[in-house]
């Protein structure tokens, strides 16, 4: 029987952290992975020799001094990582039928650049964009504050981004624009709460970049260093139940393997499988009502292409396209008007400098239209399943080749993922893309604490706080701290 000072159940970013964490701290660590593979949506596939990101398709504010780069360092990876900064001029570029608009990388670059076509909006873009910056400078592990530490700042959580969006901008097409990358958070209108946006858009107006040749450099990297650290990581190994004993989880009930016993317990899974394998006696029942009232942000279905040599540009900006002036489609998503929208990124490799290997388009999908599959998984869902994803997939060439004449003979192959094979691979409920909806009208019941009320157990990755690169690393060390004193920790994050 082993027994560790942690153990960790799932090999997700926010696991992984954790795990890089407290193990250069001393703990002895136990990760355990369903998968193969650890690293959940950071993961990479291959086909045609050519690479593919299932999640990280670029991030952010990995400039010197900028608040991911600190957090990297200390991590041990900043400098290992092969990145390419995109277009300062327009790191996403905004497209409408009518015309498309640029977002500048820097916050006097954003401002400039969007009030050359909205001139009397100046005044109310700077305010815009240093109510952003004031929010996250209210966040003290944004700023690595020598305060107390939490990833919740000084403000409203109950106002909500479109609504102080409206309020603060008065020309229409400008709101949408602002708004306009809202698929990297599956923005609603009604309820994606200010800070959110705020913590997602500054950030990356900061700087934003890719991870040349895959995302999966950072699985290899905080692997490697957990193992160097004396951490062990276990693959293809699913948790069945947290068991406890006089109040407190014991062990970790492993499929084909010895129980891992442990000192704590951290859980980078959804709450609603955490319902499932821990002690009902010990998660009160109002936990798991309140977890399964919550609802998910939307799934996405994807296509991945992979290009014909030298046939289609590598594209060093991310391409969000509406076929409509309304942006925030999670909350107006329309079955009979699909795609409404589409994100269209070249994957960044060593030899795309000039021409494209491979891209990624991600529209929205409503998980029901999957319901007749639910019950199946990845690679045995049928004929019937290969024909809907195909219809899709010409439904999506379609409406991108209105902006990309002539993209369809770049092709040289496509494959598909929906909402299903997200659900299958990262454990997310319904196959969401960013786990639980935060919803400023419920803003304490959205907003997932790290601590749970059995006392050795702790939670970690997108659902808790805030979802992406950022916010996982942001909550990792909230996660941590429960462990290791936060002013220590921050210490060592802003010193590295």
């Amino acid at each position: 029987m082993d027994s560790f000072d942690v153990v960790i159940v799932g090999a997700g970013l926010g696991g992984l952290l954790c795990g890089n964490i407290l193990s250069r701290e001393g703990f002895s660590v136990c990760i355990v992975e369903k998968n193969h593979k650890a690293g959940g949506s950071l993961q990479t596939f291959g086909r045609k020799g050519k690479i593919f990101n299932t999640g990280l398709n670029y991030t952010e504010s990995l400039e010197e001094g900028q608040v991911l780069n600190q957090y990297f360092r200390y991590f041990g990876i900043m400098d290992k990582l092969k990145l390419r900064k995109l277009d300062t001029t327009g790191f996403d570029v905004i497209d409408f039928p009518d015309r498309q608009y640029c977002l500048g990388m820097g916050q006097e670059n954003f401002v400039n650049i969007l009030a050359e076509q909205f001139p009397s909006e100046r005044g109310a873009l700077k305010t815009y964009t240093e109510k952003l910056g004031k929010i996250c400078s209210s966040i003290s592990l944004y700023t690595l504050q020598d305060k107390q530490h939490s990833i919740i700042g000084d403000y409203d959580l109950g106002t909500g981004a479109h609504d102080y969006i409206s309020s603060v901008l008065s020309d229409d097409r400008l709101r949408n624009i602002v708004a306009g990358n809202n698929l990297l958070y599956a923005g609603h209108q009604q309820k994606t709460p200010l800070f959110i946006h705020a913590l997602i858009n500054h950030s990356f107006i900061e700087s934003a970049w890719r991870v040349v040749d895959g995302s999966h450099q950072l699985v290899n990297l905080l692997t490697s260093s957990i193992v160097a650290n004396g951490g062990t990581i276990l693959r293809s190994h699913k948790v069945q139940k947290l068991v406890a004993e006089s109040g407190r989880i014991k062990y970790a009930q492993v499929h084909d393997k010895e129980p891992l016993f442990g000192k704590y317990f951290i859980a980078n899974v959804h709450p609603d499988q955490l319902i499932d394998m821990a002690d009902r006696a010990l998660l009160k029942k109002a936990f798991g009502s309140r977890i399964r009232s919550l609802e998910d942000t939307m799934g996405m279905f994807t296509l991945y292409l992979v290009f014909k040599k030298k046939t289609f540009p590598y594209i060093n900006h991310n391409f969000y396209h509406y076929n409509q002036d309304n942006v925030w489609i999670a909350s107006d998503y329309k079955p009979e008007k699909w795609p409404q929208n589409y994100l269209l990124m070249t994957t960044a490799t060593s030899g795309s400098l000039d021409f494209a290997e491979s891209g990624s388009i991600l529209t929205y999908m409503d998980y029901n239209e999957l319901k007749k599959w639910e019950l199946t998984f990845t690679g045995n869902r049928g004929g019937e399943y290969l024909e809907f994803k195909e219809k899709k997939a010409e439904q999506l060439l379609n409406a991108v080749e209105k902006q990309f004449p002539g993209i369809r003979r770049c092709i040289e192959a496509c494959y598909t993922s929906t909402p299903l094979t997200w659900r299958d691979y990262t454990g997310t409920r319904s196959g969401s893309a960013y786990g639980i909806l935060k919803d400023h009208n419920r803003p304490l019941e959205s907003v997932i604490p790290a601590r749970t009320k059995i006392p050795n157990l702790f939670l970690t990755g997108q659902n808790t706080n805030v979802h992406g690169i950022l916010g996982v690393s942001i909550s990792s060390v909230v996660t941590c701290s429960e462990l290791i004193d936060i002013r220590y920790l921050v210490g060592k994050i802003r010193n590295a």
